[in-house]
């Protein structure tokens, strides 16, 4: 069962998210894993103003909603990959200023790894996903299985997706992928990256494993 406290704490995660800016208006949307379930933002909701009435809850096997309140449409990837990553509880579809920048740019960055915060938190490698219209089929499946090695993928001309297991590990992803986003833009360019050897030196000796 899903409770009153579950769905508030979903709420104030949402409006949380809206405060640091990964959102505007209606532009985002969220989930999170609750057993077999899954809380996702409704159609045409603010999520940086998410209320009550505006949660869907979701059959993670098979997007039926289960309360009467239709979920947002990019649905389908969330639960997607949910079902595809037992380890993700949580994701979070954004377009935060700079990141969104990056992902409307014509000749878009091969490699994000600007400081050791990109490979340890947010992934050494981001896909890059062309451009497909949002709702789509086609979207969530890209998505999906970009996400089955990946912990973050960039949208072309749309913005960015996010999941980890917790929502404190989202907003970290998100938070430096931006930030990462803004070294790129602001730098106009001229930026150096992390080599290989760094970045293994980092998941040797921070993460005691590869990174996704």
């Amino acid at each position: 069962m899903i409770t009153e406290q579950q769905i508030e704490q979903f709420i104030a995660q949402a409006h949380r998210y809206g405060a640091a800016r990964l959102m505007l208006c209606s532009s985002g949307n969220l989930s999170w894993r609750i057993g077999d379930r899954a809380l996702v933002s409704g159609t045409g909701s603010w999520v940086p103003a998410l209320v009550k009435e505006k949660v869907s809850i979701c059959n993670i096997a098979d997007g039926t909603p289960l309360n009467g309140v239709k979920p947002s449409m990019e649905s389908s990837f969330h639960l997607g990959v949910m079902r595809e990553r037992p380890d993700v509880n949580v994701v979070l579809h954004f377009q935060s200023e700079y990141a969104t920048a990056v992902a409307c740019m014509k000749n878009k960055p091969a490699n994000f790894n600007v400081t050791a915060e990109v490979p340890v938190h947010v992934g050494a490698e981001i896909p890059v996903i062309p451009y497909l219209r949002p709702g789509s089929p086609e979207l969530a499946k890209a998505v999906t299985e970009a996400m089955r090695n990946h912990n973050s993928v960039l949208l072309t001309n749309h913005g960015q997706v996010v999941c980890g297991k917790d929502f404190d590990q989202v907003f970290e992803r998100a938070m430096f992928f931006e930030m990462a986003c803004r070294i790129i833009v602001q730098s106009g360019g001229d930026y150096s990256v992390l080599t290989e050897q760094e970045i293994d030196d980092l998941e040797t000796y921070v993460l005691g494993k590869k990174t996704k």
